[in-house]
């Protein structure tokens, strides 16, 4: 500021003096370059009085409540430093209310509230009550205990703190960053938690200990944006002891939405161990780092898994993001409604919020997390819980294939027809669309979502060489697991090897044969004898073993730049008939298990699914590779939602009924072939 001020003084001093100048008189002008010159000085000793004023302000302000209208990129707001989490603004409109909803009505009322980018979902969000208005955080804000709140403007009230047992006769040792939050009926069922820091772990272990915590929910990576969110409180393996708790890992489960783990804890009193008891922790790893999760599935799969893992004996269910209000208010509000829901046949999302504020202020922080409630709430309403146990899958199918009543919603059609009512999202295809790769897609309709496209590099000074029809899709324990693409043609073959090289695959499986009722299906990709080469990349065979109904091609990858290569193992499966489904599955789950097992000796790359436009056997083929790892892992399947996930992820996924019972039939045959449970377990 100072230095600028000083430029305007020095023009308008030099001003004044060329004017004198071209009056031809300087003595004339001196009676009026005092006066300026004394303003002039005035003015920038003021300056410099404000800048120190407004620098002291600033510093003594670090630790004060901000709030912050800033948008990041996609519009959500999220924990943007260390030292502070950004508080929305309020509207104008903060004492409105809102009524509760029948869940009859719920589908029309989020479709209002989602027009015109969500504004009445941000008014009914801003209307919520804010700020510490409903208690005091007096031991929160104690000198001794501020260094323990991961963030100064996130604490928790005195009237709902969670006390922990003091230490020595410490009466500072009673304090952590937690507070109790009631669920629809039970007091108290949870415990909303910042997440640890590296100080505070111990007393993270002996509030689990004396609330007799047996489940923790975590709903943060450690790591986001490069900004610590939580400190890892848990050994990798092996046991250790933080504070008087000693901390042992049992068992490591990896899904693709998230990880369960489960300790074996003990508390080492003065008067010897007590009794271990078994906590397990469910790790949210599919919350991105700005926003909401793209659909609500995993989050309503992962709610039931913590609900199913609960024991009804246990103290308080623990949930900890990094504040412990945003991510952890949004798990809370949303098992709690949809308890309301069944008991009422209503949702009151802006009550129930407003009532647990009560106990911990600014639960659920942004308005995305306010109107994802909303979508998990009609997601389970329409759809419900399509989980079955394999013990139970007979006696649904059997309920499927003999209903007809036209107002029946279990029967086999009216199930599918629910998965081709979704919307296919035809504004998110933007780069599929353009002129340039349009004459790359095989069918028009199947074009893959801009967000989850395999992208190639781009060739040196080409425009849009880095497309290609193709998907990344999840897999059961990991993310972008599979490849799903169309067959390709003849032009496309050099970006497919691309594509297989880039993305280190291993494993291709192909569900089609080149050509069916005299059409061509798909290019030969791969050579008959010897080799050939297609750009940089040259592709060799190596070995053709025929098995009952696919064929087995070991090809030799190699990039012609570096003379680098790659096994990559050819999956071809024969057993499709030209028109309908394979007649029976065991041939579906053959291959499925061959590519299992190529991919455990390669390292689990993505693997490449194709059949001609890479949507109908293609989504088949990898609904089944899921739900067959679920009926081995966890003796459940759930074909409804893994397809419908499936089409979220790629258009067409599954395309026919036909294709979808064939889903329920092979998990059938599957079953019959590992008649005792206890075998696939």
């Amino acid at each position: 500021m100072v230095p600028v001020l000083f430029l305007v003084a020095t023009t308008i001093t030099t001003n004044d003096t060329s004017s004198g100048d071209q009056s031809g008189d300087a003595e004339s002008q001196s009676p009026h370059i005092l006066p300026t010159v004394l303003v002039i000085s005035a003015l920038l000793v003021i300056s410099i009085l404000l800048a120190w004023y407004f620098f002291r302000l600033r510093n003594q302000r670090k630790e004060v409540v901000i709030t912050v209208d800033k948008k990041i990129p996609n519009g959500i707001l999220e924990e943007q430093e260390q030292q502070t989490v950004v508080l929305l603004p309020r509207s104008p409109s903060a004492s409105k209310t809102y009524s509760p909803i029948p869940v009859d009505c719920l589908e029309e009322e989020t479709r209002i509230r989602s027009a015109d980018d969500g504004k009445l979902f941000r008014e009914e969000f801003n209307s919520l009550p804010a700020g510490y208005t409903q208690g005091t955080c007096e031991e929160a804000n104690k000198e001794v205990n501020k260094e323990k709140n991961r963030y100064p403007n996130i604490l928790p009230y005195d009237h709902s703190r969670v006390v922990l047992t003091q230490l020595d006769g410490n009466l500072c040792s009673d304090y952590i960053n937690a507070s109790y939050i009631d669920g629809y009926t039970d007091k108290n069922k949870f415990i909303a938690a910042q997440g640890p820091k590296q100080d505070t772990v111990a007393d993270f272990w002996r509030m689990i200990w004396e609330q007799k915590t047996a489940t923790i929910v975590m709903l943060t990576n450690l790591k986001e944006r490069k900004e610590d969110k939580c400190y890892q409180y848990w050994p990798d393996q092996g046991c250790w002891t933080y504070g008087n708790v000693r901390v042992a890992v049992e068992d490591i489960t990896v899904l693709v939405d998230y990880t369960i783990r489960k300790f074996c804890i003990q508390y080492q009193a003065s008067d010897g161990t007590k009794p271990s008891r078994l906590v397990t922790q469910l790790h949210f790893t599919s919350w991105p780092d700005f926003g909401v999760p793209f659909s609500p599935i995993g989050m309503l799969k992962f709610l039931k898994k913590v609900k199913t893992v609960n024991p009804s004996f246990a103290g308080p269910i623990m949930v900890h993001c990094s504040a412990g209000v945003g991510r952890t208010g949004t798990f809370i509000v949303i098992d709690g409604v949809i308890d309301m829901m069944h008991q009422e046949q209503k949702i009151d999302v802006f009550g129930f919020v407003s009532k647990i504020r009560d106990q911990r202020s600014q639960l659920v922080q942004t308005d995305m997390q306010y109107s994802f409630i909303y979508q998990a709430l009609l997601e389970y309403y329409l759809y419900g819980d399509t989980e079955l146990d394999v013990s139970s899958l007979e006696g649904h199918l059997h309920k499927l294939h003999n209903t007809h009543a036209p107002l029946d919603r279990v029967g086999l059609e009216e199930e599918f027809k629910k998965l081709t009512n979704m919307r296919i999202m035809k504004e998110n295809m933007r780069m599929g669309n353009l002129p340039a790769n349009m004459k790359k897609n095989r069918v028009l309709q199947i074009i893959p979502y801009d967000f989850n496209r395999v992208i190639v590099s781009m060739r040196r000074g080409q425009e849009f060489t880095d497309y290609i029809n193709a998907s990344f899709i999840d897999g059961y324990r990991q993310k972008d697991y599979f490849i799903a693409t169309q067959g390709p043609l003849s032009h496309t073959v050099e970006d497919y090897w691309r594509m297989a090289w880039e993305w280190k695959c291993h494993s291709i499986v192909m569900l089609t044969e080149l050509q069916e009722r005299e059409q061509d299906k798909c290019f030969q990709y791969w050579p008959t004898e010897d080799s050939v080469t297609y750009g940089n990349y040259t592709v060799e065979i190596k070995g053709d073993t025929v098995c009952d109904t696919f064929s087995l091609r070991d090809l030799v990858l190699t990039y012609g730049p570096d003379k680098q290569t790659r096994l990559v193992r050819h999956f071809h499966f024969h057993g499709w008939p030209e028109i309908g489904i394979p007649a029976e599955g065991k041939g579906m789950i053959d291959i499925i298990a061959s590519v299992q097992k190529q991919q455990q000796q390669s390292g689990n790359h993505p693997i490449i699914v194709h059949c001609s436009a890479g949507a109908g056997r293609t989504g088949t083929f990898i609904a089944l590779s899921n739900i067959l790892e679920r009926v081995k892992a966890e003796g459940l399947l759930d074909v409804f939602q893994t397809v419908k996930s499936l089409r979220m992820q790629r258009p067409h996924m599954v395309q026919t009924v036909e294709q979808y019972d064939f889903c329920y039939r092979v998990v059938q045959d599957f079953v019959d072939i590992f008649s005792d449970y206890a075998n696939f377990k």
